[in-house]
């Protein structure tokens, strides 16, 4: 069982959750940053195919978006699980959520998970601290990264993958 994971991450917390996933995923894991990295793959390869992000100026990363638009039919006929790093939460990171992924992926998927987020000022350039200044009042790094999400996240994974093979 092979698994992709697709992601963006700006200051880290989203390649902190994707090794936390990881690390308790079954089967073999390729993780793909977008943003970085120029590693060559076909989605077609794949069992279950995972897609995550996080969100700035209130919007999941625009490669992300772009991967889903460019294999939207290939992802509608894997397992695939759905997940965003935010640092709002209740219904405000509920709508970010949904306003990240479209509505028949987020309906076809087997694991969906908001796994907090941290707000890292020391990793930020001028513009962003001085937005999160503003907006938040927030002056120095804080984390609310949800540990027990992600790994409920994973475990939701393991088990499809085991129902489907």
């Amino acid at each position: 069982m092979k698994t992709l994971i697709v992601y963006c991450s700006s200051h880290g917390t989203t390649e902190k959750a994707v090794g936390l996933l990881s690390e308790n995923l079954e089967g073999e894991i390729l993780s793909v940053d977008l943003k970085r990295e120029k590693t060559i793959f076909n989605p077609n390869d794949f069992d279950t195919i995972i897609i995550g992000g996080s969100i700035h100026a209130g919007a999941i990363q625009r490669k992300i978006k772009q991967f889903i638009q460019k294999h939207h039919d290939v992802l509608l006929e894997k397992n695939v699980g759905l997940f965003l790093c935010c640092f709002r939460e209740g219904e405000t990171a509920i709508q970010q959520f949904n306003d990240a992924f479209p509505q028949d992926l987020r309906k076809n998927s087997v694991a969906m998970g908001l796994f907090g987020g941290e707000l890292l000022v020391s990793k930020m350039n001028f513009f962003e601290r001085q937005v999160v200044k503003k907006v938040d009042g927030i002056i120095a790094d804080q984390s609310h990264l949800d540990m027990e999400a992600i790994y409920k996240f994973a475990a939701r994974l393991n088990r499809s993958k085991s129902l489907v093979y």
